[in-house]
């Protein structure tokens, strides 16, 4: 039996095969070219799916399905599952990347800690020591915050500037104003969690930049949680 796990983010959208549990292929993709890579796998027995990108990527991903004589199971967040609980007031309004990205993080974890996806937009969620999710932040991802600046201000046309502390540069200034808010919205929240010895564990994109400025905590940076808390769903549900 062979499944795939598909995780369609805001920008593009990764995908892993598994075989009998095994991670055999994996890849990603920008939204257009979606179909032809799935096209180029083989047939799967079931399709396990986070998505947040909207109808038409949905859409897609069902007629790629319907070529298999497949319907894909998109997953959405519950009130408990996999051994997380979920503290939002309406569990289901969670983003289901959020949640598997969250399962995924008990799982490595099983302590309190700050799971942190930097992408499109940057999440800061905190998971307690006995695995219930308490909350979090949605903010603009780096490049999101600079290019709203590019957008919605008529003298701005350049980004391509560095961090520092006192930017000299309107460039710097930009750049380094969507770092330092990012980061210190995660030092807030880490702040708030309350132990010390608790990790930050780091995702995305832009990842990498933010790591640099938070040397103080004890990060982790991972890859695919999202997708990784795709199989433990895909897992649990093939045991009920």
């Amino acid at each position: 039996m062979s499944t795939l796990l598909i995780d369609a983010g805001n920008s593009r959208t990764k995908w892993a095969l598994l075989e009998r549990g095994r991670w055999v292929q994996q890849g990603v993709s920008d939204h257009l070219g979606l179909r032809a890579a799935l096209d180029n796998l083989p047939v799967p027995t079931r399709v396990v799916a986070s998505n947040v990108a909207g109808a038409a990527v949905a859409e897609s991903l069902t007629e790629v399905c319907a070529r298999w004589q497949i319907v894909p199971e998109f997953i959405r967040a519950e009130a408990q599952q996999c051994g997380v609980s979920n503290g939002y007031e309406s569990p289901e309004k969670l983003g289901s990347d959020r949640w598997a990205a969250l399962i995924a993080a008990w799982h490595i974890e099983r302590r309190a800690c700050l799971v942190v996806n930097c992408g499109t937009a940057t999440t800061v969620d905190t998971l307690s020591a006995n695995g219930e999710f308490i909350g979090g932040l949605i903010l603009p991802g780096i490049t999101l915050m600079q290019r709203s600046l590019l957008t919605g201000t008529a003298q701005l046309r350049d980004i391509d500037g560095a961090v520092s502390d006192f930017p000299r540069t309107t460039a710097d200034a930009i750049v380094s104003g969507a770092i330092i808010a990012t980061v210190g919205a995660i030092l807030h929240q880490y702040a708030l969690l309350a132990m010390p010895d608790a990790p930050c564990l780091l995702s995305g994109g832009a990842a990498d930049s933010i790591a640099l400025h938070l040397e103080e905590l004890p990060l982790a940076q991972l890859e695919n949680l999202v997708l990784h808390g795709l199989q433990l769903i895909a897992e649990e549900s093939e045991t009920r």
